[in-house]
């Protein structure tokens, strides 16, 4: 024998062996374990959609709820300044208002006249007095006038 091989002849052949494995016929056995098979699979996959489905509901939610605020924000925002603009509008038409009812209520003696800023230094004669109207009769009632048809 040469050195270095040990118990083997480097020129004889190896002896191949074909071996012929066949394939088991499934029993019983055999389904059972492809059914839990199926089962541990399906259950992985499926818990791992319903854990995708969570985060991607929980981000919907984040993002309608930042919208929501933000569309809140936005329509309270105009609101005030819709606010500002109507109370602005409302004192001027309010002062309008006063400023042109001033002279008829002063004149039924209801208010005093305003007093405006002087400009003149001068003082008006004192009015004179006179005699305080009568108050009206009411009106007489008239008959209703009854339509044509």
């Amino acid at each position: 024998m040469e050195a270095g091989h040990r118990g083997r002849h480097v020129d004889a052949p190896m002896a191949t062996k074909k071996t012929t494995r066949k394939t088991p016929e499934p029993t019983l056995r055999h389904v059972w374990l492809a059914g839990l098979g199926l089962i541990a699979v399906a259950r992985r996959e499926a818990i791992g959609a319903a854990n995708d489905a969570v985060g991607k509901l929980q981000a919907a939610r984040q993002q309608a709820e930042a919208l929501a605020g933000q569309a809140q924000r936005d329509v309270l925002g105009r609101l005030a300044d819709v606010r500002e603009q109507g109370e602005a509008s409302v004192e001027r038409f309010s002062a309008d208002v006063e400023a042109r009812l001033q002279p008829v209520l002063a004149k039924l003696g209801l208010k005093k006249p305003a007093r405006k800023t002087a400009t003149r230094t001068r003082k008006k004669p004192a009015a004179k007095r006179t005699r305080a109207a009568a108050p009206r009769k009411p009106a007489a009632k008239r008959p209703a006038r009854r339509s044509r048809a």
